[in-house]
Formats: structure tokens, sequence, C-alpha cells
């Protein structure tokens, strides 16, 4: 029996076992005998087919009154996808399983000869690197939102940028700003030079954009590199806290009930808004752990996406939150009106 392992197996055993199991419905064991190889080993090829891409499998949720993708879809008019994530897991294997099905759905979403826009942080670098090799013809990716290296330990916008360039065949183009600038003025003359306008002409080409949330909230597991990453000041972090900021999406802070237009800090930023993030057709959101709800619901609130991969529990969270907030609102109405009849 000769055993074939890892880049010396030819992608023709790994379509034959592909075959025989997904299609013929033989087991690993006939296959193994078939092969002349292991069970292991054909374990290994099966693997290997759904890394490269030979096999794609599609699950197509039931959906339905009564489910969290419908409601929602029905709370918020976004399109959900449902990761069911085991009890008692660790937050990384969490934004693992994630960042796995957010890869693939990218994958289905990413325009042929068109432009698909980045951002970057904890989120999208497990993203990334989960996507499969699986070439799209005359895609470009492009930065959404700027970025500088973090301090210590942390994902890089390159190593995202490399991912899609790598794994999907793609043009990656950085946009070499910082997260936020020191002085508004300094945007604002920055936003001026034709290598920066040459980049956001590019990005408003865009008809696919995906990205995380970034939370202030203390209580999430995974620290958002917005804030752990020493892109704001200690005197940033309290103008937000004063203004009600609860989490961002592209670098631009949102509070509970979506608003973000006067927030003080967004005039350093450097990512699009919720309003200039609204002309792109269909925009992805990725989010995994309890501790992003609050700033989930305020992203949902701003209207930023079509498109959501969140798991279960986040998903249970966010709408509990709304559900609170209508409950609240309801209340005041209702004494509110008692008190006028008085």
């Amino acid at each position: 029996m000769t055993e074939e392992t890892g880049s010396t197996v030819p992608l023709g055993r790994c379509y034959e076992a592909a075959s025989m199991y997904y299609v013929q419905g033989e087991t690993m064991d006939v296959i193994a005998r078939h092969l002349g190889v292991s069970r292991s080993t054909v374990s290994r090829l099966l693997a290997r087919a759904r890394a490269d891409g030979i096999v794609r499998i599609t699950l197509t949720a039931p959906g339905g009154a009564g489910t969290l993708e419908a409601a929602l879809h029905d709370t918020f008019n976004v399109s959900a996808r449902i990761v069911p994530v085991r009890e008692g897991t660790t937050e990384i294997h969490r934004l693992e399983q994630v960042a796995a099905v957010a890869a693939e759905e990218l994958v289905r979403l990413a325009p042929e000869n068109g432009v698909l826009g980045t951002a970057w942080g904890t989120t999208m670098s497990e993203v990334s690197s989960a996507l499969p090799l699986r070439r799209v013809p005359g895609l470009t990716v492009v930065q959404l939102n700027g970025a500088t290296a973090p301090e210590g330990d942390g994902p890089n916008v390159g190593e995202v940028l490399g991912d899609f360039a790598e794994r999907l065949g793609a043009r990656a183009v950085a946009f070499p700003v910082p997260a936020f600038f020191d002085h508004a003025a300094t945007r604002e003359a920055m936003w001026s030079e034709r290598s920066v306008r040459r980049i956001l002409a590019l990005a408003d080409r865009a008809s696919v954009a995906v990205f995380g949330v970034g939370s202030l909230d203390p209580a999430a597991a995974l620290p958002s590199q917005v804030y752990s990453g020493g892109h704001l000041t200690e005197k940033d972090r309290e103008l937000l806290r004063r203004d009600g900021v609860v989490g961002d999406v592209c670098t631009v802070m949102l509070r509970q009930d979506g608003t973000w237009r006067d927030v003080a800090l967004n005039g350093r930023a450097t990512g699009p808004t919720p309003a200039q993030l609204s002309r792109i057709p269909r925009r992805l959101c990725v989010v995994a752990g309890v501790g992003k709800a609050r700033a989930l619901l305020a992203a949902l609130r701003a209207r930023v996406a079509t498109d959501l991969v969140v798991d279960d529990a986040t998903a249970r969270a966010v709408l509990a939150l709304a559900a609170r907030k209508e409950k609240r609102d309801y209340g005041q109405h209702v004494q509110h009106g008692q008190y006028r009849q008085r």
C-alpha cells in the first residue's frame, strides 16, 4: 500500500475520492480499498479537496417564521447567516467558526471583474485567512479605512490584503493613511491629494464590502484592534465615553442608537461613514461574541449591512437588546399618554 500525503497528492486522486464519497455515497473504508490507501489518507484527500475548491459544500438555511434569521430580517432588514457554536467554547474558537462561514459567503459574493472593499482588524484577519483557494477573475480588493501598525502583537492590514491576493488571485490596493488623523484639518488636506482621491474613487466603485464591528465594551473577550492597538489616545477614549459611543464600523464611531454624524472623533476618522457604505450594494458584516452585541445593535440601526454572518448566541443577545429598547420606549409612550389624560 502506497501512502501519498500533503502536497505530493495529485489533485486527480482528491477528485476521485471526493466523487466516491460525496456523489456516489461510498464509505471511507470502501474508498480506501479502491485507492489502495489507508482510511486516514482518504480523510486527508477529502480535506484537501475541500480546501482546493474541488468540493464546494452549500447549505441552505430553512429560514421561516420563528428563526433567528427571520427575526433579524424583520427587525433590521438584514439577510443573516447564523453560525451555531457549541456552548462552553472559547471566544477564539467562536470567531474561527464564524470566520469560516463568512469566508465562504464572501467568495460567493466576490464580483468577477469588479471591486471589493475590505476593512481590517481581528475579525477580518480571521476571515481572510479562512478564504479558500478559489480564483475570482478580475477581482480588485481595496482597503476601506486607514491603518497603522498596531502596538505589540495584532492583525496587520498587509496580511489581510495579502490573503486576498494569494487565495482569490485578487489585485490588492492599500490605503496608506492612519486609522485616525491627529487633526481634522490634516484629513481634509490629505483628501485633496491626487493619490488619496484615486483610492477613494476606487472604493466608490465597490459593489461588495466586508467588515467587522469594533466594540468598546470591556466585556468583549477579544479586544477590538481599534481600541487595543494604540490607535487612540486616552483623551480620545474619554471623548468617546462622553459621546456615548459603543463601537465602530470601519473606524467610524457609533452610538447604540446608530447615530454617528455629531461624534467628534469621526471628523478625524479615515473610513467610510454609514451613509457612504450604504451606496455599496452588498455589505457583509461579520460578528462573533456576545461582548459585541451592543456595537452590533448600533451597526444594524445605522443600516450599514445588507448581509450578516453572526454566531447564534450573539444573534440572540442583539435581538434581546433591541426588544428591551422597544419595550422601554413603549412604556414611556404609555406613561406619557396616561399623564396627558389626567
